[in-house]
């Protein structure tokens, strides 16, 4: 299927890794013209290379700037002051006891989580208006609608993210801007292969009996049974993105391998 995004202009916060660097490569493989977001310039490179290597032709540059403050998003809007889609998809996820949580890690959460795509969309959303046309995707979770009791502040700024989106998808009524919200689920990013690995070396196994054990045992409600791939959350994201997703505005769409037990 032809997406019809050859060249959109498309930028990913939070692209160096995991779920990030799938929306960028297959938005690139896609034909769109992908800035790749980070904190460092090592980190932004590699990734760089990581999606040249999967997609060799593809269009993509790389700002390095921590997306999390606002001098970060003033030096990407600078480099790139317009784009057709944005992917808010910075996130940070800490597990805690409620009762060991303090408030400055409250406040980091939600900073990061939803504060950084509501800034982020504050500078983008108003070009994709004036010009007629684009693409806001917040990644907010499945925590966002089961909140986990070991991580209520993430789950909290997962819940945040699905108003933020809803509310600004209000925003761009009788216009070509639609504005959305994915929820993955369990997902075999870099720091959930790395816990795998780890419990692999302890108790031996592989990584895929592993994430089926974690799934069976922290989300027992999942249909899949196992984790699902990065790619398989891009998917989405990359129609979403696209021209063919015209009637899809102000939506929470789960990709979360049917862990939340609702019909709807």
């Amino acid at each position: 299927m032809d997406l019809q995004l050859s060249g959109k202009r498309a930028i990913v916060s939070g692209s160096t890794a995991g779920i990030g660097l799938a929306i960028a490569t297959a938005l690139a493989r896609e034909g769109a013209r992908v800035t790749v977001t980070g904190r460092t310039g090592g980190r932004v490179d590699a990734a760089l290379e990581r999606i040249t290597a999967d997609v060799p032709d593809a269009a993509l540059d790389g700002i390095a700037a921590d997306l999390a403050t606002a001098a970060g998003a003033r030096t990407l809007f600078a480099a790139r002051p317009e784009a057709d889609i944005l992917v808010n998809n910075l996130g940070i996820y800490k597990m805690r006891p409620f009762q060991e949580i303090s408030d400055e890690e409250w406040s980091e959460m939600l900073s990061v989580n939803v504060i950084s795509g509501a800034r982020l969309s504050r500078l983008y959303l108003p070009g994709m208006l004036a010009r007629g046309w684009g693409r806001v995707i917040f990644v907010s979770s499945e925590s966002g609608i089961n909140i986990p009791p070991d991580m209520i502040h993430y789950g909290v700024s997962k819940t945040a993210i699905l108003a933020l989106s809803r509310g600004l998808a209000l925003t761009t009524a009788g216009s070509a801007v639609t504005v959305n919200a994915i929820l993955p689920g369990p997902t075999l990013t870099e720091g959930v292969r790395g816990f795998l690995e780890e419990t692999v070396r302890k108790h031996g196994g592989d990584i895929e009996s592993a994430g089926r054990e974690f799934v069976a045992r922290a989300r027992p409600s999942s249909l899949i049974g196992r984790l699902a791939d990065p790619a398989e959350v891009a998917a989405l994201a990359a129609y979403v993105a696209s021209p063919l997703a015209s009637a899809t505005n102000g939506a929470a769409l789960r990709v979360d391998g049917g862990v939340v037990n609702m019909p709807f």
